[in-house]
């Protein structure tokens, strides 16, 4: 048959070579790709455990170099820790040197902060979210918050220096300070705010909606209690901001010595950072010490209001799950 088809046997097996030479040329093919894309994935693995290790070691470089310092602190400070440290007033004598003006002074500006910041902030979230028409004007002002945010500190304290100690004539009192410090963490409040009521599912407004509730009615029974937890975290953010802060004080005039307690608003006052910050001007190395025991007493208390802040937090999390 196939002689009649004008086939050759020579030519029969040319054929059956050229299909052999051509399945072991795409043998060769796929087995090439295959350790191209093998040599790929083993490439990629070594990058991302190069970039694992890299941030590992980085993130224990700051751990360790955190530890140190709070070993620093605590071995230095600890021993300064008394009953003379927590009720005496600052003196030119270290054994002397109490930081009470500089707690009470400090409570009394996170205080005076969290009433003036947190309705403030709350306020303009709920507008800016709720009521707020969605166009370029709302834009640019949600924008413009986000920026304040970075804003550097000493900006504030020129702010409240200009328009508070002296257009308003409040002096260099505790409200001055407290307002300053209410311009500082407003930002963080309010875009705290914005984000935990963004996180309200629209289902629950529908509901709301639904059952006959106006709109304010289902911001405060609806919107308010779901986005509560988010809302504490944006007024613990912003109460470890203000403790720490020190930048506007020093602009508002807090002073840095002061051996007696604020009887009101309206007294001068000083803080625990701006103790601290004094503390450490000073040439004796007892003084160096005093100033670890004041940065103990800081921490102790950012952690004590932290602290509250998130139990509150979880207590309202808990109520709404």
């Amino acid at each position: 048959m196939k002689e009649l088809l004008g086939f050759e046997p020579y030519q029969e097996k040319d054929m059956e070579l050229t299909m052999k030479q051509m399945d072991i040329s795409n043998e060769l093919v796929k087995q090439q790709k295959k350790v191209q894309t093998n040599n790929h994935i083993k490439y990629r693995k070594l990058k991302d455990s190069i970039f694992h290790a890299a941030i590992f070691c980085v993130t224990c470089i700051g751990i360790v170099i955190l530890f140190v310092l709070i070993a620093d602190i605590l071995t230095k400070g600890l021993p300064w820790l008394s009953k003379q440290f927590f009720t005496g007033f600052p003196s030119r004598f270290p054994h002397k040197s109490g930081i009470l003006p500089g707690i009470l002074g400090s409570l009394y500006i996170i205080a005076l902060t969290v009433v003036f910041a947190v309705p403030v902030g709350l306020g303009c979230a709920i507008y800016l979210e709720e009521y707020a028409k969605n166009n370029w004007l709302t834009k640019f002002i949600k924008i413009n918050i986000s920026n304040l945010s970075g804003t550097p500190a000493i900006v504030y304290g020129l702010l409240g220096l200009t328009v508070f100690v002296r257009t308003l004539a409040l002096k260099k009192s505790i409200l001055s300070g407290a307002l300053t410090m209410s311009l500082v963490v407003l930002p963080i409040v309010i875009v705290a705010s914005q984000e935990a009521i963004k996180a309200v599912p629209q289902f629950l407004r529908h509901g709301s909606y639904a059952l006959g509730a106006t709109k304010w009615q289902t911001i405060r029974k609806v919107v308010l209690p779901t986005a509560f937890p988010g809302i504490l975290t944006g007024v613990i953010l912003s109460v470890s901001r203000a403790l720490g802060e020190s930048a506007p004080l020093i602009m508002v005039g807090a002073a840095t010595f002061v051996s007696f307690l604020p009887k009101g608003i309206m007294d001068n006052f000083t803080a625990l950072p701006m103790q601290i910050y004094y503390w450490t001007g000073l040439p004796k190395a007892e003084f160096r010490e005093l100033a670890a025991a004041g940065i103990i007493v800081l921490l102790a208390l950012l952690l004590t209001t932290n602290a509250a802040a998130i139990v509150l937090r979880n207590k309202f999390q808990k109520s709404v799950e």
